[in-house]
């Protein structure tokens, strides 16, 4: 597991990475590719809040914690913490809803321009293949939450059908399912 680290207003401790280093290594029980795993920590200062926020990024699992307390040492306990329960929550699902290989899909991305042109309509100026991750819905609305992304393409466990889960103006989720 590779984890970087990022101090903010405060001079670096060996010590503290160190510290950290052993807790976050708890975290590999819930990584099948240790290889594949990336961690960035943000330790900071503000006042007499000390903050850690982390960004845990492993095999299509993108998750992000953040803690603040009166102590570093603390605030690195807590984050660890949020971070177990989010892996331990996302492992238990994904035991439960795995299936079969399945065929990529296709996505085209459209580009559309302002101005006028002579082509009227719009070229497709990228195509990316991936094999959406077969999931239920509360965990596609679960991903998504941790993610900054506006929308996310997975397979319904259910249906095994292509669905894409996006984030309305309101903070809400709206699912469309094609319904074949």
């Amino acid at each position: 597991m590779n984890v970087a680290f990022t101090f903010k207003n405060f001079d670096p401790s060996d010590h503290l990475k160190e510290y950290a280093n052993t807790r976050f290594a708890k975290l590999d029980k819930f990584i099948t590719n240790p290889d594949n795993t990336e961690m960035q920590v943000i330790l900071s200062v503000d006042k007499i809040r000390h903050v850690a926020e982390v960004l845990f990024s492993s095999d299509n699992i993108h998750i992000s914690a953040y803690e603040a307390s009166e102590d570093m040492y603390s605030t690195v306990d807590l984050v660890l913490a949020k971070l177990e329960v989010q892996l331990r929550r996302m492992r238990d699902k994904m035991r439960s809803h795995r299936r079969k290989d399945v065929a990529p899909a296709r996505m085209d991305v459209i580009s559309f321009t302002t101005e006028e042109e002579d082509n009227s309509e719009p070229t497709i100026v990228e195509t990316d293949q991936f094999v959406p991750k077969p999931m239920a819905v509360d965990e596609a609305a679960m991903q998504l939450q941790t993610l900054d992304n506006e929308f996310l393409v997975f397979r319904n466990a259910d249906t095994e059908a292509i669905n894409v889960i996006y984030r309305r103006k309101n903070g809400d989720f709206g699912l469309i399912d094609p319904g074949y």
